[in-house]
């Protein structure tokens, strides 16, 4: 689960760079440069440190770029905000792909339930794409209050009420498929 939050937060980075350095400064130029100086660093270090960067990492970086540039060309902050959302879209595109959360769960809930955590898997997919498709929307207002509200509380809020209403219903599912299956 740790690992799960450091990743979580290396692939925000930039957008939280940006929006304490915005809030801080009021600059949208400051704030824009400095996020995306960060994600360059961001890269360079793990280079240096010898880490593997996927696909994601070099996606995320590209895209503080292009949209950072488009930012400072602009003067508007809400390209900078829209990011997360295509991030949002990108996995729920990978999340299409059957069976992707398998690998993800425990032996004891793939043997018994596969065909619920293959269910599991699509209805990330759209729990991803109602994410980026609302970080849009408010990213348009440019209202980097309700922005920061809705990326933490809003978008954060539904991927761990998600995490929590999975793991209870794949577990009494398992439970009630193993009892049946120990009285038969």
């Amino acid at each position: 689960m740790k690992d799960v939050f450091a990743r979580l937060a290396s692939d925000l980075f930039s957008a939280i760079v940006f929006l304490v350095i915005y809030i801080i400064t009021d600059n949208v130029v400051l704030a824009t440069s400095v996020a995306i100086a960060g994600a360059i660093a961001q890269v360079i270090y793990a280079r240096v440190k010898g880490q593997q960067l996927n696909y994601m990492t070099y996606a995320s970086v590209a895209l503080v770029v292009v949209l950072g540039t488009v930012t400072l060309l602009t003067n508007d902050p809400r390209f900078m905000l829209a990011k997360p959302s295509i991030a949002h879209f990108a996995i729920g595109a990978i999340m299409l792909k059957r069976g992707w959360m398998l690998r993800y769960m425990p032996p004891i809930v793939v043997e018994t339930v596969p065909e619920y955590v293959t269910a599991a898997g699509y209805a990330w997919a759209a729990l991803m794409f109602v994410i980026g498709a609302g970080m849009i929307a408010v990213a348009s207002t440019g209202d980097l209050k309700l922005w920061a509200f809705y990326i933490t509380v809003v978008a954060g809020g539904a991927k761990i009420l998600a995490f929590a209403v999975q793991y209870v219903v794949l577990r009494l599912i398992v439970t009630s498929r193993r009892r049946a299956a120990a009285r038969a």
